[in-house]
């Protein structure tokens, strides 16, 4: 299936990295059931999803919390980006946002906003021989506040040098709302579904972020 873009002039394209750029949300879901076991931590894979775009850090302190655990954060964190290094070389790429990256790579500057470590959307990215396409990338640690917070957002088109009112951001999901108005953000996408026992709906998500709507010019909270 053929990218669909929404109407209007674009001037820089964000991505997402995993189940974005790279079909790398089942290898996550193994490397967090893998580690997460050893601690008779239940994570199910709605959770899983629902929490997508959620740093490693938040996911091991909510879940934390969610079971009366006390689970070291900095080792689980390692331990879990171990394993998903490990499954590496089973990644592949989303075909439709592949298409489009080749597609459009040098005509408009790209950027990667992503919950995931810097060293891991690497990894990922390097994999697919994508890590060149991008400008800059924008990974956990690198703001204070997680998406869906325009924080992250806001820092890659300061880096890429665009008005944020001019960038588009894409991500896949497994939501069921194919388009909705929420927080000043206008949001459309298509459904793809697979097949076999094991497939799932998902969902690309292309937010053309209306940030002058949002919380840094009009002191509003989005939390």
């Amino acid at each position: 299936m053929k990218l669909k873009l929404p109407e209007g002039e674009f001037q820089a394209y964000l991505f997402d990295c995993d189940g974005t750029i790279a079909d790398s949300m089942p290898l996550h879901y193994i490397a967090w059931k893998t580690v997460l076991s050893e601690w008779s931590c239940e994570f199910p894979e709605d959770l899983f999803y629902a929490w997508g775009g959620m740093p490693v850090v938040e996911i091991i302190s909510s879940l934390n919390t969610r079971h009366g655990l006390s689970m070291p954060v900095a080792d689980i964190q390692r331990r879990k980006e171990e394993m998903f290094y490990a499954n590496l070389p089973a990644l592949k790429a989303v075909p439709e946002v592949l298409e489009h990256i080749h597609a459009k790579h040098g005509e408009i500057p790209f950027a990667v906003v992503s919950g995931s470590t810097r060293n891991s959307v690497h990894a990922s990215l390097r994999t697919l021989n994508l890590l060149d396409r991008f400008d800059t990338f924008v990974c956990a640690g690198d703001y204070t506040r997680s998406k869906p917070h325009p924080e992250p957002f806001l820092l890659a088109a300061e880096r890429l040098g665009i008005a944020p009112e001019s960038c588009l951001y894409s991500k896949i999901r497994r939501w069921e709302s194919i388009q909705r108005q929420q927080r000043g953000w206008r949001l459309c996408g298509f459904r793809r579904r697979g097949s076999g026992s094991n497939a799932s709906s998902v969902r690309l998500w292309k937010w053309r972020i209306q940030w002058r709507l949002l919380c840094l010019r009009q002191k509003v909270s989005l939390c």
